[in-house]
């Protein structure tokens, strides 16, 4: 095991975050604003064949987004989400309308506590680092943490959604699209934070490193299970803990590899070249 993973164990700020992210992940996800902001039929609530009695538009959403997350935009149609969700069509419309809207209303759901828990765990790095700033490992740290607790709460809503950020983040339709609008306010919270801790990195040196650790941390959201057939099954993309605490500190070094001055080097062979 790491030394950077057993000091943030020890740590009590992620003890104690873990706590209370395990708890609050577990309630569910509010729905957007425009969701919440929509009018209501007056037997919103209703016992479907499973016993479920949750409100019809949060299992329209939670429909939406397992078929989502596993078959992407184009590979969903409305009728198949009521179906699952075991709503009307015309319901699944009259809540959310068109196909799009549903996409972005799934996509923005868990976006706000996402955000604001690594966020928080940014800030409490911040506080206990003092004028100093929190190490590399720390910030990263509080930017990839908080994905693998909500991948281990259990709940399969969290599973399917960030699954679907895999997908979003991997298209380069979707991902400018909808990366940007819900997530580029904290990822440059957290590069300003780099940018203290490496204060002799080249700006373009920490996005590009930002810009690695986002693909590394997409294929450990999509659990594609590639890992589990390369290594036979020493390895398998469901043991979060094991990816994460891999990736943390694979991730720090190859920060401060980068972010060393060996930019130099690089544009000097690239001229002479």
């Amino acid at each position: 095991m790491c030394a950077v993973w057993v000091l943030a164990r020890e740590t009590p700020m992620i003890e104690v975050n873990r706590a209370a992210l395990g708890r609050a992940l577990r309630r569910p996800a509010k729905c957007s604003t425009i969701v919440e902001n929509r009018e209501q039929p007056v037997n919103d609530k209703k016992t479907d064949a499973s016993g479920s009695s949750a409100p019809r538009r949060d299992r329209i959403l939670d429909a939406a987004e397992a078929l989502f997350s596993e078959h992407g935009y184009d590979g969903v149609t409305l009728r198949q989400i009521a179906r699952r969700a075991e709503v009307d069509v015309a319901l699944a419309s009259y809540h959310f309308g068109k196909k799009l809207d549903l996409f972005e209303a799934v996509f923005e759901r868990r976006a706000a506590f996402l955000n604001e828990s690594r966020r928080t765990a940014l800030r409490d790095r911040q506080i206990g680092a003092g004028e100093a700033g929190p190490s590399v490992e720390q910030i990263i740290e509080a930017f990839l943490r908080p994905l693998e607790l909500a991948q281990e709460t259990g709940d399969e809503g969290w599973r399917h959604y960030l699954a679907l950020i895999a997908y979003i983040n991997n298209s380069p339709y979707w991902g400018p699209r909808m990366m940007s609008q819900l997530f580029d306010e904290l990822a440059a919270e957290f590069i300003t934070a780099l940018e203290k801790a490496l204060p002799s990195a080249a700006r373009e040196d920490i996005y590009w490193c930002y810009h690695n650790m986002s693909g590394a941390l997409t294929l450990t959201l999509a659990q594609t299970r590639r890992i589990d057939n390369l290594s036979g099954g020493l390895c398998r993309s469901d043991d979060l803990q094991a990816a994460y605490d891999h990736m943390i500190p694979f991730v720090a070094a190859g920060f401060r590899e980068v972010c060393a001055g060996n930019t130099g080097k690089r544009k000097r062979r690239k001229k002479t070249g």
